[in-house]
């Protein structure tokens, strides 16, 4: 698991817009690495809704923002187009991010037990290191919160 003074670790994997996303393509700028459980679903609509919102925020305080989901690359392209996001969502579907960053949990839904992402945010410096995390992240005011956070560094 990572752990706050931690390299983001290497990656290689599918995103919208076509082709992949790398950590190499992320160097060089404070990172917002968010963990959702799924595309078209209340909670990440939202939460898609207020980082998008913000984005220009972000963009201006050269700050780059990323989702990650086990959707595939497909799905984020539809979802990304609803939407209206500005930013890249990277296909996890065989769990190496989530993984890294130990976001997979045992969860319960209307009595139904499954392994899910948990919510939660990374906010890394411009030299690629984890200064920040929110673990399980509350909707309300979160992308405020991550972009102030990542404003004072």
């Amino acid at each position: 698991m990572i752990e706050p003074g931690d390299k983001l670790p290497k990656f290689k994997l599918p995103a919208s817009g076509g082709g992949e996303l790398t950590n190499r393509d992320l160097a060089g700028r404070k990172l917002v690495l968010y963990f959702y459980p799924k595309d078209n679903t209340g909670g990440c609509i939202l939460e898609a809704q207020d980082f998008r919102d913000l984005y220009p925020a972000f963009k201006r305080a050269d700050i780059a923002v990323v989702g990650v989901s086990r959707d595939s690359a497909k799905v984020h392209d539809g979802f990304c187009l609803k939407q209206s996001l500005p930013f890249p969502l990277i296909s996890d579907a065989d769990e190496l991010l989530c993984q890294a960053f130990d976001v997979i949990r045992d969860k319960k839904l209307y009595g139904r037990e499954y392994r899910g992402i948990e919510r939660s945010t990374f906010l890394f410096d411009a030299k690629g290191k984890l200064r920040r995390a929110w673990r399980p992240v509350k909707l309300k005011g979160h992308a405020a919160d991550v972009l102030e956070a990542a404003r004072a560094l």
